[in-house]
């Protein structure tokens, strides 16, 4: 078992789940990112499936966040953020229902060759973690907006004022199971990237 400094916070298993203005215990994230750190945009309203065995994220913040789908549904997100994360063994799964043909998965493989995968200013959108969870210096109940060892709340999103946040100065994740909405980073590279479509359902988990 691996020790905890002092200062530092284990959480085995544990799983967030998130209601409208309300951050609860801790949160992970990756998947395909856009190119450039985005605004607030509307999302597909599709979710999909990201695995990873470790990642290792410096400057964390997590909130309570309203994403509107592009048919104008409000969903309630975890939003959790990193100034920097390396993730070993990514992957990253959607099902998308095509009339008249069925199911077709989209599938995505990073990082499990040796070289890990890379991300600054990462923002992750969830409603589902699971994994074993470290975080060093935590603070629990802080303002949103008062935050300062993460990278802020992220431009457009939607969060009442002061609420309900946490912060740490170091998280390492280990066997990460997640269902997110959406993904933003300023920069994101995926080495040994390997991308598959194929009929049916091929998820991560």
């Amino acid at each position: 078992m691996e020790s905890v400094a002092r200062g530092g916070t284990r959480w085995k298993r544990f799983a967030v789940v998130m209601v409208p203005s309300v951050a609860a215990t801790a949160a992970i994230g990756v998947a395909l990112s856009q190119g450039a750190l985005a605004a607030s945009f509307a999302v597909s309203g599709q979710q999909f499936k990201v695995t990873a065995k470790r990642l290792e994220g410096k400057n964390f913040v997590q909130y309570g966040a309203m994403e509107v789908s592009h048919n104008g549904k409000h969903i309630p997100v975890a939003v959790s953020g990193f100034k920097s994360a390396t993730i070993e063994g990514l992957c990253q799964s959607v099902v998308i229902p095509v009339p008249l043909f069925g199911d077709v998965s989209l599938n995505l493989r990073a990082g499990d060759k040796g070289e890990k995968v890379r991300a600054k200013n990462l923002y992750i959108d969830l409603d589902q973690l699971d994994a074993d969870a470290v975080f060093r210096d935590i603070n629990i109940g802080v303002a949103a907006e008062a935050s300062t060892k993460g990278p802020g709340v992220k431009e457009g999103d939607r969060t009442v004022e002061g609420s309900f946040a946490q912060e740490a100065r170091s998280a390492t994740l280990t066997d990460v199971e997640q269902t997110a909405w959406a993904t933003s980073a300023g920069t994101f590279r995926l080495p040994d990237l390997s991308l598959s479509v194929k009929r049916g359902k091929h998820e991560c988990y």
